[in-house]
């Protein structure tokens, strides 16, 4: 197995955190708004606290040279993709969310043109065999429940999530290059959002009051699991694969793996319910697709 793919799998189980956590705030009366702003507030206090003094000034220097590029990249890259991804969470159980999300991987894949590169038939491949997977996994939310006008919801908020993510993240690495290592340009993009991030919390505070201490404790453990940990992880991932398009989109179809992880997580620790037999066909295919994007060559 490729490296970089593994670090991506072991990513997404951190990532899945995001998805279990985010529904059981929703689940305990908890806003999004929270949600979303307490996390990357979170995550800037755990990344000041541990990123050395020398990276610190490292990053500050590179932001200087196009600082409004980061604020820019940085607000759609980390602040439209994790708002209206904590908005789905109120549409529908952990693993119903993390489902949709995969259309991610195709997102970035048809994003590829945007920066020289052909589109990767063979990720490109995977990744609708995925979704084949997930809409088989959606059958019986989409065309069998009452969820209809939650789930059409919830697909548009993860569509502007999953094309906002991998946006940000790619045009953050053709700009920084070399000069910063994936922790360094993680803590810069989340110092880069912050401003988007306050705005959030107050319009929390104006709409909700001020959070909960379970709120609190919970966005701390996405902040420290999927914000600090996947993150890095996954950003060290596509660092790694930044010049080859087509093991890049392989790194980023390993998102897959979170429906596996919220699936369970979100049955054993929330009660969700377990998908139909149509369900677990649908799951098979997506289990199907990590492994060939675990083992395919270009």
């Amino acid at each position: 197995m490729r490296k970089s793919v593994l670090i991506g799998i072991v990513s997404a189980f951190f990532f899945t955190a995001t998805f279990i956590l985010n529904r059981s705030m929703n689940l305990t009366g908890g806003s999004f708004l929270w949600a979303s702003s307490l996390r990357f507030i979170f995550m800037f206090l755990i990344l000041l606290l541990f990123m050395k003094k020398d990276s610190r000034k490292n990053v500050k220097e590179v932001i200087s040279i196009n600082p409004k590029y980061w604020l820019l990249y940085s607000t759609i890259g980390f602040g439209l993709f994790y708002f209206f991804l904590s908005a789905a969470s109120d549409y529908g159980e952990s693993w119903f969310i993390a489902s949709l999300w995969q259309l991610t991987t195709v997102c970035g894949i048809l994003l590829t043109p945007l920066f020289g590169h052909k589109i990767p038939l063979k990720p490109l491949f995977i990744s609708i065999f995925i979704l084949i997977g997930v809409f088989l996994l959606q059958y019986e939310n989409i065309l069998v429940s009452n969820m209809g006008n939650k789930a059409f919801i919830a697909l548009i908020f993860v569509l502007i999530a999953g094309t906002a993510y991998p946006l940000g993240n790619r045009k953050m690495m053709a700009i920084v290059g070399d000069s910063l290592t994936a922790m360094e340009r993680l803590y810069g993009m989340t110092l880069m959002s912050l401003p988007f991030w306050l705005i959030i919390a107050a319009i929390a505070t104006y709409k909700v009051g001020l959070p909960s201490i379970s709120q609190l404790f919970q966005s701390f453990l996405v902040a420290l699991y999927s914000g600090v940990i996947a993150m890095y992880l996954y950003f060290k991932a596509t660092n790694m694969e930044k010049d080859n398009p087509h093991y890049l989109a392989l790194v980023e179809s390993t998102v897959s793996a979170e429906v596996i992880f919220a699936l369970l997580g979100g049955i054993f620790i929330l009660g969700d319910r377990v998908p139909s037999v149509i369900g677990i066909i649908g799951i098979g295919f997506i289990f199907t697709g990590i492994i060939l994007s675990a083992i395919i060559k270009e």
